[in-house]
């Protein structure tokens, strides 16, 4: 019995490391991460020169309540999309141990969501300030159904993974959900930014009689289409070989925690 007992202990690893390498790509985390860097600097750069140089400026509190809505697509891509995106990107790119990675990616995932919360109020600031109804697009309601699941997925890690932290049983099993979960709600963000912008733009288009071919329109186009292979890289960096795990089971772990 002690020896099918010790077999059976040395073989659990290996159906982890099988389970892990199944569900990953096995290339190289890093190069990916250095070019989703660049992207997310490229893509909030965009953002900010479209909404400065383009839109007027931004504000909480103006006469000119357009300046208020311009907040809104900056804290959704640069405070929710990319901070939410590095946060991910984080956990496997980083050569720290592992304790340390899991809180940097804790306090990154809460900043993306104050920021995202930030984000959704300066719209409904806007409207309610505009005479605009609330909540009539589609954008709006993936916006909240979004907001909604990332607060609850961080709130729940944070119970199990982090403080008071679940037990061995409970963690191995939510693991995989864990994973799942923020990779499909990080998708329909990064999908509901890229809606986002082209809702935007064809009010401008319609209502503020903009050039269809114009360098604003141009500007606005690439700027989803940056924010969507940065969200394309995030995703395939979680899905890619750990430069900085010891052993196989993390090398291929497509988890976040």
């Amino acid at each position: 019995k002690v020896e099918e007992e010790g077999e059976r202990k040395r073989q659990e690893p290996k159906k982890e490391t099988q389970f892990c390498s199944v569900m990953a790509v096995g290339i190289n985390a890093m190069p990916v991460t250095f070019a989703a860097h660049a992207l997310a600097v490229i893509a909030a750069i965009m953002v900010l020169v479209w909404n400065i140089s383009y839109r007027g400026g931004l504000a909480w509190e103006a006469e000119n309540k357009n300046l208020i809505f311009n907040l809104h697509p900056v804290l959704m891509l640069i405070g929710f999309v990319i901070l939410g995106g590095e946060a991910i990107i984080s956990y496997k790119s980083l050569p720290l141990e592992k304790p340390v990675k899991k809180l940097i990616h804790l306090i990154l995932h809460a900043i993306a969501l104050a920021l995202g919360i930030w984000g959704i109020c300066a719209a409904f600031k806007n409207h309610n300030e505009s005479g605009i109804p609330n909540l009539y697009s589609l954008h709006s309601w993936i916006g909240i159904g979004v907001i909604s699941l990332y607060g609850f997925q961080w709130v729940y890690s944070f119970i199990v993974f982090f403080f008071p932290g679940g037990s061995p049983n409970l963690r191995s099993g939510l693991l995989p959900w864990h994973a799942i979960l923020g990779l499909f709600v990080y998708i329909l963000a990064v999908g509901n930014a890229a809606l986002g912008f082209l809702e935007k733009l064809t009010f401008l288009e319609s209502g503020a009689k903009l050039d269809k071919y114009g360098p604003e329109a141009f500007l606005v186009n690439f700027t989803a289409i940056v924010t969507i292979l940065f969200g394309a890289l995030v995703v395939l960096t979680a899905s890619a070989k750990s430069p900085s795990s010891i052993d196989d089971a993390d090398n291929y772990s497509y988890s976040a925690i």
